[in-house]
């Protein structure tokens, strides 16, 4: 099992999610975050002063899958997340040791 978090632009998660659905994922948790990469924020002009804006919105979404459904979690979210533009976004893939459906007490692929 795989844990995939993506760190996406706010006006993607949409797309996002139904690109996940059209691959037959379902499932998954979007918090709302801010933060900066390369893109390092930006100045923008409020009443005639400038100001720096270091974090910028952005959206995590995390979802736990079958080894086998990564590949396509991945691609659905490259291609739905994508604008070509600077801040984009970052996909991370870590493993999972266990999982425990705390309702029914299933636990690994049974529960997710």
């Amino acid at each position: 099992m795989k844990k995939v978090e993506a760190i996406i632009k706010p006006f993607k998660l949409d797309d996002v999610r139904e690109a996940l659905s059209a691959a037959g994922i379902t499932g998954m948790t979007a918090i709302e975050v801010k933060g900066f990469g390369r893109q390092k924020g930006h100045t923008e002009l409020y009443r005639g002063a400038e100001y720096v804006v270091d974090f910028l919105p952005k959206v995590k979404i995390e979802l736990i899958l079958a080894d086998d459904q990564v590949e396509s979690c991945i691609n659905a979210i490259t291609t739905a997340a994508r604008t070509g533009k600077i801040g984009d976004g970052k996909i991370f893939v870590a493993d999972v040791q266990r999982v425990v459906r705390i309702r029914t007490g299933e636990e690994d692929e049974a529960a997710i």
